[in-house]
This record gives structure tokens, sequence and C-alpha cells, in this order.
């Protein structure tokens, strides 16, 4: 029997109201308001960690007609805070799916609202930020305007919170490696998706999973051959602990990759301060500059806060790791979209190269990070060769 859609208010903090139709679990959802361009691929939005705590909008009119089904998501669980729909589709037209959109926003407790106007309200965000909202949907949607806004305005902004610790796993994991293996390969959990994690397996990496509170001490234990720092939510500036340990692993040289929110810890490292986009990037349509190769890739983003660094030519990081140069670089707003060390071996992306829904123009930086690591390999088996004896040096002293 087909349900009859109850009221829905999405509420901004700026006082604006868009009534519509309950979607998904009805009730109340308090977040900040966000929106996402991709034309596909909503279920590995839906259960991307680093969306916690976020209104998800869709810009594409239509969602929901390839449903959900049990191959494709990104993590555990759906982690959006709401999530906002122009049309959703009636029916599933797809053989993977294993059940509706609508169903599964239900059975996660995910509150939406569908019937707005979403390019009103994309509109809007663009013109005047990214800000706290709220979905109001059953007997929540007829609550006082007044009481829904204070609802808002007394819930935290984005910016000072430190969410990672709301998404990592709790105890490790490991991902066995695929192929010729390269060695152990530490993961720090701060919101990792499933396709990062089968991607860096897939170039010879024994993956383990280590959660967001993990210490120096605890990724030296595995015996790494490189460190690996996750997409995931939050203000990288409330993220001083995760900082403190990427530079203990930076001062042990450790080769090191960071993605998305891995990248801002890894500026914050080098000494470079990081700031809030007005809007950030969400969609997998996202043109990127490789200034190392002058080509511009299309690459899936997520992120709200951005590094402040020179986008011309290389610089000494304040930290005192040497020599950096910015890599990559948005080529919508020149926001930093990459960093890269020239005198220890570590470097990073704004971005999201495994882009489980597509595309897949940047997934070469895994293979340029494999290469890293068994660079970094041979140099340190180099050394160790030379601090050692030579069998004809010591024949030599024996004559």
């Amino acid at each position: 029997m087909t349900r009859i859609p109850e009221p829905a208010v999405l509420v901004l903090e700026d006082g604006s109201r868009y009534p519509g139709r309950a979607y998904g679990a009805t009730g109340v959802t308090l977040g900040e308001v966000v929106f996402a361009t991709g034309m596909s691929g909503y279920q590995e939005t839906l259960t991307d960690p680093s969306y916690a705590g976020q209104i998800v909008l869709q810009t594409a009119p239509h969602i929901g007609n390839t449903g959900m089904n049990d191959e494709d998501p990104e993590s555990r669980r759906i982690w959006v805070a709401g999530y906002i729909v122009r049309d959703p589709s009636r029916v599933v037209s797809n053989w993977r799916a294993d059940e509706s959109l609508d169903d599964a926003l239900v059975r996660d407790g995910i509150v939406g609202i569908s019937g707005v106007d979403t390019r009103a309200i994309t509109r809007h965000i663009r013109s005047a930020g990214s800000m706290r909202g709220g979905i109001f949907s059953g007997e929540e949607a007829h609550l006082d305007a007044r009481e829904q806004l204070r609802r808002i305005t007394d819930a935290p902004e984005m910016a000072g919170q430190n969410l990672s610790a709301q998404v990592s796993v709790s105890e490790a994991a490991v991902t066995p490696a695929v192929g010729e293996r390269i060695g152990n390969l530490a993961v720090l959990d701060l919101g990792v998706k499933q396709a990062t994690l089968d991607n860096l397996a897939a170039r010879g990496f024994e993956v383990h999973v280590l959660p967001q509170s993990s210490t120096f001490a605890d990724i030296t234990a595995i015996d790494p051959v490189a460190v690996f720092y996750s997409n995931g939510p939050g203000d990288p500036s409330a993220s001083d602990a995760q900082v403190a340990v990427l530079r203990e692993v930076l001062d042990a040289r450790l080769p090191y990759f960071g993605i998305c929110f891995g990248n801002q810890l890894f500026g914050r490292a080098l000494g470079l301060g990081t700031y809030k986009l007005t809007f950030g990037h969400r969609g997998i349509n996202q043109p990127v500059l490789d200034r190392a190769t002058g080509r511009v890739e299309i690459t899936a983003h997520n992120h709200g806060f951005a590094v402040e660094a020179p986008l011309e030519g290389s610089f000494d990081s304040p930290n005192g790791y040497g020599k950096v140069e910015v890599s990559h670089v948005g080529l919508n707003d020149q926001v930093v979209e990459g960093l890269r060390a020239f005198d220890i071996p570590a470097f990073s992306v704004q971005y999201h190269p495994e882009a489980a829904a597509g595309p897949h123009d940047a997934n070469y930086l895994f293979d340029r990070f494999a290469e890293l690591v068994r660079q970094d390999l041979r140099g340190r088996s180099g050394e160790h060769s030379e601090s050692k004896p030579s069998a004809d040096a010591n024949q030599n002293g024996t004559k």
C-alpha cells in the first residue's frame, strides 16, 4: 500500500522556509545544509562518512530510480544528518536494487524532505553560504515557526566541530593485500570509505584500519611501510591530536598520503592554516588541474574546508619540513586541491581518488603512492646495505 507523504518543512537559520513532503523517516533533524552536484551515485554519497552532521541536498532533480543495493555502500550505514530531494522516484528500476531509497532512509532513521525547489535552495546557499538548518516532518512540521528556528540557532555550527570519533572504527581491522605484497599500511580512519581500502589493497598494501584516536606508538606497532589519512567530517582546526601524530609520522620520514580531510591535516602538520569555504565542493564533477602533468581531471569532492597556501612556486614549510608546493588546483575557484613535499616522502589531495561512483580520472594517485613507498623501501634497503661491511671487505680484512 502506497504511503501518503506527511507534511514537512525545511528551515534555514536565516529564517528561510521551504514547505514540502516527508521523505524517509519522519521527525526532526538538524545540521549544516549543503548541496551535492552529482547526477548519479547517491548511494555512495549517503554512505560517505564525510557527510556526518550535514543535511545534503541533491541538485539532480530525480533521485532514487536505481534504488539501493548491498554492493555499493561506502560504509556500514547512511551518515547524512538529513536528505533533501526534489522528485523522488516512485518505483525502483534497476536489477541490482535490494530495496528502495525511501525504505533505506527509514531503516537508518534519516529524516528527509521532498517536493521542494532544490534549484532555489541551491542558489540561495551559493549566495548566502552553507548554514545550519532543520527538517521538521510529521507532527513536528506543525511546530511554531519561532520554535523551529530557535532549535536550529541553538545547534552547533560546523566550524569548530571534531566529528571523526563519531564515524571511525572502534577497533583495528585488516584488509588483506591483493597481488604482490608491499607491506603493512596504517590507515587512520577519520571516515574512510570502503572503495579507498579496496584500492589500497589492490596495490599490494596490507591495509590496517586504525581508530582515529590511535597514537604514533599504535601506528608503529604494526611495522608500517607507510601511513594514510582518510577523508572525514568536521573542522580540521579541531583535530590537534591527529595533527600531532602526523607530525611524528613526518619526523620519522614514513611515506604519507592523505586525501580530503587528510589533505587538510597534512597542511596543518606542515604549518599551514585552514579556512571554511562559503559553500564547499560536493559532487563528482569538479575540475582540478594536476600541475605536474598539465592534465585537467574531473574529480569527486566532499569538503567544506580548505588549506591556505601560496598557489605559485614552492615555499618553505613553516614547521621545518623543507620545500612544499601546491600540486593541484581547483579550476572553479582556485582552491588548493593538493600538496607535495620535496624533502620528505609525503603528498596529499583534497578530493577522493577512489570515486566509487566515478569519475576515475584520479585513480592513478594510488599507483603514485605505491611507487613512492617502493622507492622509499629501496632507499632504506640501500642505506642498510651500505652500513654493512661487504663480503669482499671482510675477506680483505682477514688476509
